[in-house]
Order: C-alpha cells, then structure tokens, then sequence
C-alpha cells in the first residue's frame, strides 16, 4: 500500500483530518498547498512531501500530479467573495486536465448536498458545476455530496456553536424550519478513505448524510442541550443574508464571504434523496448528531486543536477558532531553555495553574482552575530561542463572551506583560 496519494486544498478543514488518516493507513502522502508556510505547525507536517501549487495557475500543476495514483479535490473558493463561482470551475477544469495528463487513476471530490433540480444558492450550484466539470475529464472520479459537518473545525459546526454559545435568544430566519441530515466529521473521512480502495465508486455521485433529519433549529437546540445552556428560538420573518452574513464574520471564525455564501446555501433542504452510498460502503458506520458533538466539545482542547495560525510573519495573532478565542505572542528568548522552563513553572505555582503537558525544555501547557466563564489554557512552546505564549478560551454562553470580549484591552495588556517577564526571568 505505498500509492502515493495526493490532497490539494491541504490547508483547509477536511485535508487537516484527512492526512493524519492517510499516514495511519500506510499511504505516502503529497499535499498541494497555495502557501505551504501555513502547513508548518501541523503534527504531520514532516511525513508528508508539500507542493506550492494553485489549481487557477496550470503551469503549477504538472510537478504536483507527477507519479499520483489518487487525488482528493478538497478545494473551494468563497473567501474570494464576488467572483468565486467562475474561479472555481475554471480551478477545477485545469486540475482535470493536469491530472489526465500525469496518468492519476481517480479523482476524489468532497462537494455540497443540495438537489440539483431545484432553485439552490449559487454556492450549492457552483459545488455541483464543480463536480461535473471534474467528471468531463478523462480520470475517474468519485464524487460525495454532503450538507452540515458535524465536527469541532467545520465551518457549520462553528458557526451553531458560536451562535448558540452567544445568544440566551437566537434570533432566526424562517428558513431555521428547513431540513437537513447533518453527517459527522469521522464519517466523512470514513468515506473519503473507503472510495480509495473499494472500485465500486468510481464515476459515481454519492449523497451522504447521518441516520438523522433534523430542522437546522433543532440542531442549534440540541447542541444547547448538551452544553446545559438554556436557548429559545425568536423566528423572524425576514432577514437579509448580508445582514446575517455580517453577524456571523462579527462573532464567529467563519469570515464573511464565506458567511454570505452558506447562510444562502441554507434557504432549501439539504437531504439524502438517494443513499447508494449505505450500500456501496458498507464500512461506514453512521454516528448521530449528538455523539458527534460530545466527540468535538471533548476536541475543544489544545491538545486537539489545528494550530492553523502559525507559519505567518506576525509576533501577535488573535482569532477565533474550533470554538476558543485564542491569543498568541512570540519573543525572543536570550535565556536557555531550561530557565525559561523554570519561570513558568514558577509563575505556574504562584497561580495554582494545573500543569496538564510538560515536554522537557521544550513545552508546557497549564489550565486555569477558574472556569466560571468557560476553560482557559496557555501553551508555552520554546523554539530555536524563540518563546511562543498561546492563550486558549473556549467560553461558557454569553457570560464567557462578555469575560473575553469586554475585558480584551486588559487581556492584551496582561499576556503582553506574562510573556516579556517569562522571557526576561522578571517574574
């Protein structure tokens, strides 16, 4: 089982579960990246070979396909906004012809689950080209259609939690009453790797979902449920998706084209219709809504969390993302390790902060005790006589947003302080 694999929109959220799954079943893995720097903080970032390569510029692609004997087409491009549905039919016209002319075997393609008959968004419309536009071409292709992914990352997911985290009253359109079968990350990982071996799926479509229907509003509910937050639902009779699309880039980490572009992707059902998929992959066995989201809240951890800021030039981030507002800083060091190590420890007990991970001279990672507001961590890593201090809070309902949110001056002011004192033994 030495077939070299290739993944392209490696930086992405499905890719990031993917190859890990890949390297664990033996496979060599090539991922296609348009800024491969983005790559660097993942744990599997030196078992894999990366390719800078972009599907609208051809030129780039013929070094990536060389020797492939698959190719996962995991790429999508809303964050561009205005203009995006042209870009990517004509990404995925010029990676067909690439891969034709390295000899790749199959193509595998992740798109949306809408009915393609009806009247659907544009960003349904354009998943659906682009997987027609993969099939024109000469390689087989596999093509799952999906609708809401269940799974800490997903930016479905992310986008009923920080709602549902945020608001006792969740203001809604009518279309919250819409339905959709919303399928667990592991599953469609589990399907993407079985299409890899089992021959039966190649050159067809495939709709894909959990064992359940649910209305999007039952699963904001539901997921309230489980966080023991008491939610109500205020339907309104109309909002504009620019409106909503604003909110959502405001609150949660999902930007706002990519916002814009999903909320108007969730005016019609989104159903399994026909479920050849149950038979022709009988390996796959269905998780429900509920455990999914148990798996990604016990997943909201640093432990687990792709740490998808790193690999820039800046000194300072702050984003949110996978369900924590998260504040990194990065100082130079001109202590040794050790003693870097030893002040944190230090500051460490002075807090009564748990030592949850301690990797000699290298890391450590404590957890507050005080969770009034939600779970906090810092992460201390030491590299090349650099300090990285990486703040994680994933907050508990309105209380915790308000704790990060209205006191951020003050947070800044105070990680900036721990951070410079650690590094130059002042604390």
């Amino acid at each position: 089982m030495n077939k070299l694999i290739l993944v392209t929109g490696a930086t992405g959220y499905i890719a990031s579960r993917l190859i890990p799954r890949l390297l664990d079943c033996g496979y060599r893995v090539r991922a296609l990246a348009r800024d491969p720097r983005r790559l660097q903080a993942r744990s599997w970032f030196n078992q894999i070979e990366i390719i800078r390569a972009d599907v609208t510029t051809p030129s780039t692609l013929a070094h990536a396909c060389d020797g492939v004997d698959t190719a996962y087409y995991l790429i999508h491009n809303m964050s561009h906004g205005h203009g995006y549905t042209s870009l990517e039919l004509d990404g995925a016209r010029n990676f067909a012809e690439a891969a034709e002319t390295a000899g790749i075997n199959h193509i595998i393609y992740l798109g949306g689950l809408a009915d393609p008959e009806g009247h659907i968004a544009p960003h349904m419309r354009s998943r659906i080209e682009t997987g027609k536009v993969l099939r024109e071409g000469k390689v087989p292709v596999t093509e799952f259609r999906a609708g809401v992914i269940a799974g800490s990352g997903s930016i479905s997911f992310e986008m009923i939690r920080f709602m549902t985290e945020l608001f006792p009253i969740i203001p809604a359109p009518a279309w919250m009453h819409n339905k959709t079968q919303p399928i667990a990350i592991q599953n469609i990982i589990d399907y993407l790797i079985a299409a890899l071996e089992n021959k039966n799926g190649q050159g067809q479509v495939f709709e894909i979902g959990g064992p359940e229907i649910a209305t999007y509003k039952d699963l904001m509910l539901r997921y309230a449920q489980l966080r023991g937050l008491q939610r109500n639902m205020l339907i309104l009779p109309y909002i504009p998706v620019w409106f909503m699309a604003f909110g959502v880039g405001l609150m949660t980490p999902v930007p706002r084209p990519i916002a814009y572009a999903l909320i108007a992707g969730l005016s019609t059902d989104s159903l399994v219709k026909h479920p050849e998929a149950l038979k022709i992959f009988p390996e796959v066995k269905l998780i429900d809504f509920d455990t999914a989201t148990e798996d990604a809240l016990e997943k909201t951890n640093p432990t687990y969390i792709e740490r998808v800021w790193e690999g820039g030039k800046h000194k300072a981030t702050s984003i949110k993302h996978e369900g924590c507002f998260i504040d990194q800083r990065v100082t130079g060091i001109v202590s040794s390790s050790n003693e870097v190590i030893q002040a944190i420890e230090n500051i460490s007990g002075k807090h009564n902060w748990l030592i949850e991970v301690k990797e000699k001279n290298s890391r450590i990672l404590i957890r507050n005790f005080d969770q009034r507001y939600g779970n906090q961590w810092i992460d201390w890593r030491l590299d090349n006589k650099h300090l990285s201090q990486t703040v994680f809070f994933a907050p508990r309902g309105l209380p915790g947003f308000l704790y990060w949110l209205l006191l951020y001056p003050f947070h800044i002011i105070s990680f900036r302080g721990l951070i410079r004192g650690i590094a130059k033994q002042n604390i």
